[in-house]
């Protein structure tokens, strides 16, 4: 029996990797840069891609840390989904459809003093050449895809939130998949606890820049390769390295340009210390409740969560 578009498009990104794919009318997708993109929009198209749970498992043990950023974030975003993208969007190019390819640009933004805590702020464009980006976690909503968590990430019930996803933007009119009620996240405030930086305010959201400092390593007590000595002239330096202080955008700039301990990865990504510290909060959480379908034989968390002491910096081992 002959397949359907729709299958042979879940098909084939399946074979391409991805483990999700969801589809949503234009008409329920509330995000205006859908049709500001492609005006003859009638449905878009989400996939997503599992974060290996191992990925994390470095971070978790506190025993190496270049997995996650590479394996987690950099190969999905710049290899495997690029390519899924190319090859389903063909797919419907050989059935007489147009399909635009949509993927994080990870290195514009529209917001002229904010920043993407993932990559180099040096290497971010800001202003007019970020218009109409699609807002990734309102249509992976509006898809079908999952639910917005607390921390703003979007969760799953196979994953949690633990996945990267991509979009195709088509004028093939394909059958919806139904919208995700809210049944995940139950404010339970894991992820914001777990942030080494506080950069997470239930009520506002993210602080990006507050973020990305503590995203590539300015706690001491979650961060090995901080050295005794690092901001020793620094008046704020316990409230840095414990997480305490607030970071204007440019107080972060400053602390970030002194905590590259470790080397970044390549297409301008951050190196990760935290791991995403919220996500994995989360995910212990979601496991713990046993609310993923997707099971292990051992739980995540193993054993405590671990802490480095803070030292002085006469000190000479920590």
């Amino acid at each position: 029996m002959n397949k359907t578009l729709k299958e042979q498009i879940v098909d084939l990104f399946r074979r391409c990797g991805a483990d999700l794919v969801r589809f949503g009318n234009v008409e329920r997708c509330g995000d205006p840069a859908v049709k500001k993109i492609f005006p003859q929009t009638r449905t878009v198209i989400c996939a997503a891609f599992r974060q290996l749970r191992g990925s994390r498992r470095g971070i978790e043990e506190g025993s190496t840390y270049y997995q996650y950023t590479t394996t987690a974030v950099e190969v999905l975003e710049e290899n495997v989904m690029p390519t899924a993208l190319l090859r389903v969007c063909a797919l419907l190019e050989d059935n007489g459809f147009e399909a635009l390819p949509q993927r994080r640009n990870q290195t514009v933004m529209q917001e002229k003093d904010s920043t993407n805590f993932e990559v180099d702020y040096r290497e971010i464009y800001r202003g007019r050449t970020a218009e109409n980006q699609l807002d990734f976690e309102r249509c992976a909503v509006d898809c079908g895809l999952g639910e917005q968590g607390l921390s703003g990430s979007i969760l799953t019930d196979e994953f949690g939130p633990c996945q990267r996803f991509v979009f195709i933007l088509t004028d093939a009119e394909i059958e919806p998949d139904p919208i995700v009620k809210p049944h995940l996240c139950d404010k339970c405030g894991a992820c914001i606890k777990a942030c080494p930086g506080r950069a997470l305010d239930p009520e506002k959201g993210r602080d990006p820049w507050q973020c990305s400092a503590y995203y590539i390593g300015a706690n001491m007590t979650k961060n090995p390769f901080m050295p005794p000595e690092a901001f020793a002239d620094d008046p704020e330096r316990l409230a840095i390295i414990t997480g305490e202080t607030k970071l204007s955008p440019e107080r972060a700039r400053e602390i970030i340009e002194q905590i590259i301990f470790y080397p970044p990865i390549k297409h301008s990504y951050w190196s990760s210390i935290c791991g995403r510290a919220c996500d994995t909060a989360c995910y212990i959480h979601l496991e713990e409740k046993d609310v993923l379908t997707k099971k292990f034989h051992t739980p995540f968390r193993k054993r405590p969560e671990w802490h480095l002491p803070v030292t002085e910096p006469d000190q000479t081992e920590k």
